[in-house]
């Protein structure tokens, strides 16, 4: 039954997610808004909801394990495992933005979380503001300098969609995202205690690849039709909203803390995630520069593998 919840969960989720992505671009382009800053605010944030309605209701709802393990473990898994799993269906070329502004503030947004919760082992409202401050911050300087950077992620064959119709991808949008994270929350933790795992290790693992599934579709699709709509940097923001944008909102409205359950995320799941975090830089240079391969692929498959079989 809490398997059914998760499956549940996770299909409302995806379809929750999607149609706020559709309705979020068509209201933005009939308001005439750049589509540079869909790309960055609207786009972004769109792709980031599951893991922020997730995490926000698993806060709410005295779960913070689950808040904290569901943004790790996403992180770790858009990197190990999704773009593990594209590269082996073709090779992927990185921009220079990869390592002039992506790459860095990614690991200065991880260290910057490890940094808040190795203290006093929870995440305050004030440092929720800092994590969204930056996150602001490094919108107005992608915004202002490195606009071709973002313009890709924002869909280019969708056609104008009456009012009505945005209204109501909106509301169903809403709706699945919402009643998605109830059902996940709830068979995850009830899963945790049936087989008497923590909620932390169900997050970085049940929960964590459920939301990057959007992500993992879009990027197998995009390399099979040789598209340049998914990239490292796409990736890479994600993680970078995940942190920022995610926990920073969620800690906004309810201080986000690690239990005595959960010990094992800042012992062990968030080291993993600042390792294949690193990881990435040598590499795009090693053997060649700017690209990745399905060799990249396998290694960094081989280390998400590791990860799993380490942590359960």
């Amino acid at each position: 039954m809490n398997f059914l919840l998760i499956i549940g969960g996770l299909v409302l989720l995806i379809l929750g997610g999607n149609w706020l992505l559709k309705s979020a671009v068509a209201l933005s382009l009939k308001l005439d808004i750049p589509k540079i800053v869909i790309g960055m605010t609207v786009v972004s944030f769109a792709t980031s909801a599951p893991e922020l309605i997730v995490s926000i209701n698993a806060a709410l709802s005295g779960a913070s394990d689950l808040a904290l393990g569901n943004v790790i473990g996403s992180n770790i898994a858009n990197l190990g495992l999704v773009l593990g799993i594209t590269l082996l269906f073709g090779t992927m070329n990185v921009q220079k933005s990869f390592y002039k502004t992506d790459w860095p503030v990614m690991m200065i947004a991880s260290v910057l979380l490890y940094f808040f919760l190795s203290g006093d082992n929870v995440i305050t409202r004030n440092e929720g503001i800092i994590m969204f401050s930056f996150l602001v911050i490094f919108l107005i300087y992608l915004l202002r300098f490195q606009k071709t950077a973002v313009l890709d992620e924002v869909p280019e064959d969708d056609e104008p969609l009456p009012l009505y119709k945005i209204a109501l991808f909106l509301v169903l949008g809403g709706l699945g995202l919402w009643g998605g994270s109830e059902l996940l929350i709830k068979g995850a933790t009830s899963l945790a205690l049936e087989f008497g795992v923590s909620e932390r290790v169900i997050a970085v693992t049940v929960v964590s690849i459920g939301t990057s599934i959007p992500e993992l579709a879009a990027s197998i699709i995009a390399v099979l039709k040789k598209e340049k709509a998914i990239s490292l940097g796409n990736l890479i923001g994600s993680n970078v909203f995940n942190i920022l944008a995610v926990l920073g909102i969620t800690s906004i409205i309810t201080p986000v803390g690690v239990t005595d359950q959960g010990q094992g995320l800042l012992t062990n799941d968030i080291f993993w995630m600042l390792g294949i975090s690193f990881i990435v830089l040598p590499l795009v240079f090693i053997p060649k520069g700017y690209r990745l391969n399905w060799k990249d692929g396998v290694l960094l498959l081989i280390a998400y593998l590791a990860f799993l079989y380490v942590t359960v």
